[in-house]
């Protein structure tokens, strides 16, 4: 089956009622996790972008400290999911002011967390590549938030 794209999508909600849209949006949330999450923060965090934020924040550090480190194959993987997991949040979002605020957290909780991790290449290069993309996503915001931002990502030591 070929995926419709997202103007004929688009063109086609138009001309449906608001009973069959509500109808096809429940059903796209019975299939897949990542619908439903999509849809619970559209209609109940999307208004609240500072508490979603914290909210994030706060799993960020509890998925931290249930890394097992006492392999270093384990760790990597493991900060590799949560960074996964960070990402379709980040996603969700879609603002970039959210994007670099768990960036530079996930970097700086990490650090703090695990600083003997840090010692390892792989997991120091992960940590350095997101690091450049903040860097590249604090560019792009306000003067004000730049700076805040910058001050920051400063305090990580990489």
């Amino acid at each position: 089956m070929k995926a419709a794209t997202a103007k004929e999508i688009r063109d086609e909600l138009k001309d449906r009622t608001q009973a069959e849209l509500r109808e096809i949006v429940l059903r796209l949330s019975r299939f897949k996790k990542e619908n439903k999450e999509l849809l619970s923060y559209l209609l109940f965090e999307a208004h609240h972008e500072d508490e979603y934020i914290q909210t994030i924040k706060s799993y960020i550090d509890e998925k931290l400290l249930e890394i097992n480190t006492s392999n270093g194959y384990y760790a990597k993987k493991g900060i590799r999911r949560l960074l996964k997991e960070t990402k379709k949040f980040i996603r969700y979002s879609g603002h970039k002011e959210t994007e670099v605020a768990l960036l530079i957290h996930f970097c700086k909780s990490l650090q703090e967390t695990h600083p003997k991790l840090m010692s390892n290449k792989i997991i120091r290069d992960v940590v350095k590549r997101q690091i450049v993309l903040v860097k590249v996503r604090i560019s792009t915001l306000h003067e004000d938030l730049q700076y805040d931002y910058q001050r920051e990502l400063n305090d990580i030591d990489y």
